[in-house]
């Protein structure tokens, strides 16, 4: 599956035969990923919303026409479009954002039954890989570090 995901001009002859492999055991895999492909192409070059928007409704409808159902993807992109859209705008997403979160929730999950919040940021602080800027400090040093990401994010909070 990673050849599945990587950009098919990046692949060394063994993973593109990998790669090929798997579309002969997964024929649907082939397209599939012909329109993530698409789909990438389109975020990479079109110009403006406008071409995108355009884009986007020849890829649906191609997609619309084969075999396999598309429907809760295009649900989300239908709910979210004018979002969506304002990529293309300036090309600013909320990708770090939501990044950040995912881990909280992760660590949360993995978590479970820590009962100290101090434990909880500690372990937030090094799972996003700031531990590279924790090395050589004090252990008070850290815990600093960690109080005064307590007070930005506690007042970010609601």
């Amino acid at each position: 599956m990673w050849e599945f995901r990587r950009d098919p001009a990046t692949l060394t002859v063994q993973e593109g035969q990998n790669l090929e492999k798997l579309f002969e055991m997964i024929p649907a895999l082939r397209m599939l990923h012909g329109f993530r492909l698409r789909f990438k192409e389109i975020f990479d070059t079109a110009p403006d919303r406008q071409t995108a928007a355009r884009w986007l409704r020849a890829l649906r409808r191609e997609m619309a026409a084969s075999e396999l159902d598309f429907s809760p993807f295009w649900g989300t992109y239908d709910n979210w479009k004018t979002e969506i859209l304002n990529y293309f705008d300036d090309g600013h997403t909320s990708a770090a954002v939501e990044g950040v979160n995912n881990k909280a929730r992760v660590i949360i999950k993995r978590s479970y039954g820590i009962k100290s919040a101090d434990t909880l940021w500690t372990r937030l602080i090094l799972d996003l890989n700031w531990a590279t800027k924790a090395v050589g400090k004090t252990i008070a040093q850290i815990r600093g570090l960690v109080t005064g990401l307590k007070v930005v994010f506690r007042g970010l909070c609601t």
